[in-house]
């Protein structure tokens, strides 16, 4: 498989991500879907709707999102909409719950190293395309949270949340903390979940990651520690693998000081494993060109 191509941009500024959409020169066409994260209830690093409106509303899309799997005011359709509100994030562009009601869609990993299913939102089957724009920071289950994990946990429902991070053993959200497995099996069920969306949208699928406000923490986490390292850019590609890895060896390689809490919350939860384990399954690579746009500007 030839290198992917990653772009990058050091100044992050609501134009630039969309000159990082841009330069990717995939037209995201039908029924866009914006994949992002809400942001928990007291949450202080997620993107902001009025951050991100001008890139939603260049590609006509609808920032959608599932409820949670943990406690938490996201882990019901009502809640979930209550925070939605509050959060402004249907202020300036349309929002879609997509499991606010049941049934799910069900969508299959014949080739999956843990599951053979995932469960999404039944709402994702009124889309045609998909930008994910996704928020890179730390996570305290998976090590780190990019593309791979908007597409696998934040596509999910609630019962695919469920699924993933019990490595396939039980989709029921009052069972998930007596069924977690050993670390590595979920960060393959994590790939196998983000191979599935990417194979539902056939090449229609774009991803930006913005490395704004690193925290060790993820955006679900409403106590979340302050940014531990200074912002970094902006990245964009149409691998989504390339695109993770590239943002793991800006924090490696990076001067900042801050990086070595981030290190310590990845390596200890082996997050790199969750872009070998995708780069297994082949819908993309870890080998990458980085093209900075605006070197010399």
């Amino acid at each position: 498989m030839e290198k992917a191509k990653v772009y990058f941009i050091k100044d992050i500024t609501p134009e630039n991500i969309i000159k990082a959409y841009e330069v990717l020169g995939k037209k995201l066409s039908g029924k866009v879907a914006v994949k992002m994260h809400s942001g928990e209830q007291g949450n202080k690093n997620y993107l902001r709707p009025k951050f991100v409106k001008d890139v939603i509303n260049h590609v006509n899309g609808t920032v959608v999102e599932c409820n949670t799997a943990y406690p938490g005011a996201r882990n019901s359709t009502e809640k979930h909409r209550q925070l939605i509100k509050e959060h402004e994030w249907e202020k300036y562009f349309p929002f879609d719950l997509l499991d606010a009601e049941g049934p799910d869609m069900e969508l299959d990993i014949p080739n999956g190293k843990v599951l053979k299913k995932n469960y999404v939102g039944k709402d994702l089957a009124k889309y045609d395309s998909m930008l994910v724009l996704s928020h890179f920071k730390g996570h305290a289950t998976g090590g780190y949270g990019g593309a791979l994990k908007q597409l696998s946990i934040g596509c999910a429902s609630s019962a695919g949340k469920t699924l993933i991070h019990t490595a396939g053993k039980v989709n029921n959200q009052n069972e998930l903390f007596n069924n977690l497995p050993e670390q590595d099996r979920f960060l393959e069920a994590m790939a196998d979940a983000a191979e599935s969306v990417v194979e539902y949208f056939k090449g229609n699928i774009v991803f930006i990651n913005v490395m704004k406000n690193i925290s060790i923490d993820c955006d679900c986490d409403g106590n979340a520690s302050a940014p531990c390292m200074k912002d970094i850019g902006i990245l964009a590609s149409l691998d989504p693998i390339a695109l993770d890895q590239a943002c793991l060896d800006l924090v490696y390689n990076s001067a900042d000081p801050g990086k070595d809490k981030l290190i310590q919350r990845i390596e200890s939860l082996h997050g790199v494993h969750t872009v070998e384990a995708a780069a297994e399954l082949g819908f993309g690579t870890r080998e990458y060109e980085l093209i900075k746009l605006d070197e010399g500007e």
